[in-house]
């Protein structure tokens, strides 16, 4: 085991017989292998995001780390998080009559 892997503080599982990938629908079924995805799911077991990206493009860990930010932020206050929120950024009211509006 690599010492980078050594330090990893989570299970870490294989998905050889498609089953977990097939599942999330992230299995590229003619290539046989599952999609560069990120799927993040909730205490509850719902899914709350499922990103792809392109073969040949990469993860955006600071990205996938602010949209657990933004999905926390937004259960815990009841606000929506708006585009290119960080944290410490205010949210916002949740009203459809306020589309448009700001």
């Amino acid at each position: 085991m690599s010492p980078s892997a050594s330090r990893i503080q989570f299970p870490l599982i294989s998905d050889r017989n498609q089953q977990i990938s097939r599942a999330y629908r992230v299995l590229d079924e003619q290539a046989g292998v599952a999609f560069r995805a990120t799927v993040i799911v909730d205490p509850d077991g719902v899914i709350v995001t499922k990103l792809i990206n392109p073969a040949e493009v990469g993860r955006n860990i600071p990205e996938i780390i602010r949209l657990l930010q933004g999905i926390q932020f937004g259960r815990k206050t009841g606000l929506g998080v708006p585009a290119n929120w960080v944290p410490g950024m205010p949210g916002i009211k949740r009203d459809i009559s306020l589309a448009g509006k700001i």
